[in-house]
C-alpha cells in the first residue's frame, strides 16, 4: 500500500506543476485576446488544480482507506496525468 500511496503522491504532485503552467499560458492568453475559450480552459484549469491540491492533501495525510479504494485514486491520478501532459505538449509554444 505504501507503493500505491507514493505513486498517488507524485502523480498528483506532478499534476499541481502541469496545471499551475497550463494556468500560466491560458490566463496570459486571455488577457491578451480576450477569447471565451481561453477563460474556460483557465477556469477548468483552477478547478482542476484545486481537485489536485485536495487529493494531494489526503495523500500526504492519509485517512484509513482500503487498498482498493486507494488503487483506484492512484488510477485516476495517473489518468489525470496523462490528460493533462497532452494537453501541456499541444499548449505549448
Amino acid at each position: 500500500m505504501t507503493l500505491t500511496l507514493d505513486v498517488a503522491r507524485v502523480a498528483a504532485a506532478v499534476n499541481i506543476l502541469l496545471l499551475l503552467v497550463l494556468l500560466g499560458i491560458w490566463g496570459r492568453s486571455y488577457l491578451e485576446i480576450r477569447s471565451k475559450h481561453t477563460l474556460g480552459s483557465a477556469v477548468f484549469a483552477a478547478f482542476l488544480l484545486a481537485e489536485n491540491a485536495l487529493a494531494l492533501f489526503y495523500y500526504l495525510n492519509p485517512p484509513q482507506m482500503s487498498t482498493p479504494a486507494l488503487r483506484a485514486m492512484m488510477y485516476l491520478q495517473i489518468l489525470e496525468f496523462v490528460g493533462i501532459a497532452f494537453l501541456v505538449y499541444v499548449t505549448w509554444d
